[in-house]
């Protein structure tokens, strides 16, 4: 098996369309097609059913498929072991982030980066936190900077960066405003109006919904999205209340004093602990770690 073919494959599985496949590989339709086609005749059977234009891992493609991430995963590394041993910090180094702590926290530690080393071409991917997770695990990613999972992961090295607290805010003309300004606000009397929230299957979304759980309570969510801040813009037209970063707060939104104890969430990078780290990527943790 050639490493080409097995990259053909993969793109193919994970696109699961020949035509999205060439592009991601900048091929065209028939180049991937034919480098399928080796590959099944090599492991000497089909790969992948086609009914119509729906493409599915045949019970070979299935079996191949972890084994060809690996086989491609330890290619690359070999490779990035040879590179750095000149010492030179170059080439590419594919780096994903979401898109709060790219706007928020990245923009002056990514300039300095850059200037200190112009030969670095910087492949910047904009992915929820979750999605990071999943390509520094299988390889397609060199390192995240991210919103933390709330528990460890196999084979990721992991390391908090900066602590993000959470407000509990509302619009200016909110009716919050005026229970707030009575005294603080109880869990209870927030969950008697409509909210606005991340998606329950992100990091933040699940860390917000375990303080309500705990307390007894179900959020009631009127709306989710995975993007701050569209959160923040929802929240102050007045859509409901919500819980954003300390940094987003601004004169649209106004905080509300909650009697529950204070919410953070973990900001930071993380690494495949199996994983040979480019020159590139080692230079940018001492820029994340030297902030």
């Amino acid at each position: 098996m050639d490493t080409q073919s097995l990259q053909a494959f993969l793109a193919v599985a994970d696109t699961q369309s020949f035509s999205r496949a060439a592009e991601q590989l900048h091929l065209t339709q028939p180049a991937v097609s034919k480098r399928i086609a080796t590959l099944e005749f090599q492991v000497g059977r089909p790969l992948f059913d086609r009914i119509g234009r729906r493409i599915a891992l045949t019970e070979a493609g299935s079996v191949l498929l972890p084994q060809a991430r690996q086989i491609l995963f330890a290619v690359e590394d070999s490779r990035r072991a040879l590179a750095n041993l000149s010492g030179h910090v170059g080439g590419r180094l594919t780096l994903a982030t979401s898109h709060h702590i790219g706007l928020h926290r990245l923009p002056p530690i990514l300039k300095d980066y850059t200037q200190r080393h112009p030969e670095v071409e910087l492949d910047l991917h904009f992915l929820d936190s979750e999605l990071a997770y999943q390509g520094v695990r299988d390889g397609s990613l060199e390192m995240a900077v991210v919103t933390l999972a709330p528990h460890p992961i196999e084979h990721l090295h992991v390391v908090e960066l900066w602590c993000d607290r959470l407000c509990f805010v509302c619009s200016t003309d909110h009716p919050l405003v005026n229970a707030d300004q009575q005294g603080s606000l109880s869990l209870a009397t927030l969950c008697d109006y409509s909210c606005v929230m991340p998606g329950a299957k992100t990091f933040t979304g699940t860390l917000i919904a375990q303080r309500f759980e705990e307390a007894g309570l179900k959020l009631p969510i009127s709306m989710a999205t995975n993007y701050l801040e569209t959160l923040k813009m929802m929240c102050s037209v007045g859509l409901g209340w919500s819980l954003l970063p300390e940094k987003m707060l601004d004169h649209d939104l106004v905080e509300l004093d909650v009697a529950t104890a204070p919410l953070h969430r973990p900001l930071g990078y993380l690494v495949h602990t199996n994983r040979t780290l480019s020159n590139a990527a080692s230079m940018m943790i001492e820029a994340l770690e030297g902030k």
